[in-house]
């Protein structure tokens, strides 16, 4: 069977959606206390493959079982990549580490139940998480690209030549890095630990909150800088305005939400949004280095 290129492009996206939508899922296991719903691995208890018993048991149920598709989404663009023609090698890479990356949570998901919600345990389940989603926007965007030969013809050279521009990008790339991972160590030491038992971090929280601003506004600060450079350079003006607007945009909506969480004492539905918010606040920096790296090569783009 042949594959198109949209129909692969529509596979990525499919895979892409799934991947955020089980970081939502994960989140509310977590902040009903939904954690040890399902007390066994890779049953749900002793007795059980599939117990929905209780109200936690069937939280946490639904999202191991939603696993199943993720690993058909990331699974099918595998397969799909390789039915391609000409058959393009960064699409098939890209598509075996989703793959592998998935299989790593299902050990990681695995060691968190063991080790009865261990917080470093679950702080490494969201990054390897956040890791899938960069690889999978990084999918979506390479799918668009229909290449009329094979992907040995290199990348053109970006267009964006400033070099103060570059630099901002990767900081702020650096910031919104630290300011998610800072997020995680606040998530681990607050209240939402999954199971009223389940042990915490033994940072204080107003320290460790503080610390979480501190690399939030490092990332406004650098936000403003590559707003203003960018006005001054055609290219950047022409490359990046729509996604710096799109990444201001979400990080003042984060950063509104994280303060009113945090003056209302965490409630569930504020702290959802915000862990939800936080992986799109790091796509759309993402966003901004891909549209900074755009360059003229011999392709046409997808819808």
């Amino acid at each position: 069977m042949r594959v198109t290129h949209k129909g692969y492009l529509i596979s990525t996206r499919v895979a892409f959606i799934a991947l955020y939508t089980i970081i939502v899922t994960g989140s509310l296991v977590r902040l009903t206390g939904s954690g040890l719903g399902c007390a066994d691995w890779p049953q749900c208890s002793e007795s059980k493959f599939i117990d929905v018993s209780s109200a936690h048991a069937a939280i946490e149920q639904l999202n191991r079982l939603f696993t199943g598709v993720v690993a058909a989404a990331v699974i099918l663009c595998v397969l799909m990549s390789l039915k391609l023609v000409p058959r393009r090698r960064d699409l098939i890479a890209m598509s075996i580490v989703l793959v592998g990356g998935v299989l790593a949570q299902v050990v990681i998901g695995a060691i968190v139940v063991w080790t009865g919600l261990n917080p470093y345990s679950n702080i490494a389940h969201f990054i390897v998480s956040i890791f899938l989603m960069s690889v999978a926007y990084m999918l979506v965007q390479h799918a668009k690209i229909f290449r009329l030969t094979d992907d040995v013809v290199p990348r053109g050279e970006p267009i964006l030549k400033d070099r103060r521009i570059a630099i901002l990008v990767k900081l702020l790339l650096l910031t919104t890095g630290a300011a998610v991972v800072a997020g995680t160590l606040v998530t681990g030491s607050g209240p939402h630990a999954g199971d009223e038992n389940a042990v915490r971090l033994g940072f204080a929280m107003t320290s460790i909150v503080r610390t979480h601003s501190v690399f939030v506004w490092l990332t406004v600060a650098t936000t403003l800088a590559l707003v203003f450079s960018a006005r001054k350079n055609t290219d950047a003006r022409i490359l990046l305005t729509k996604s710096l607007k799109r990444f201001s945009a979400v990080l003042i909506f984060q950063g509104a939400i994280g303060y009113l969480q945090y003056f209302l004492g965490v409630p569930v539905g504020l702290v959802a949004v915000h862990v939800a918010t936080s992986v799109a606040v790091w796509l759309f920096a993402v966003d901004v280095y891909w549209n900074s790296r755009l360059s003229v090569s011999p392709t046409n783009v997808l819808d």
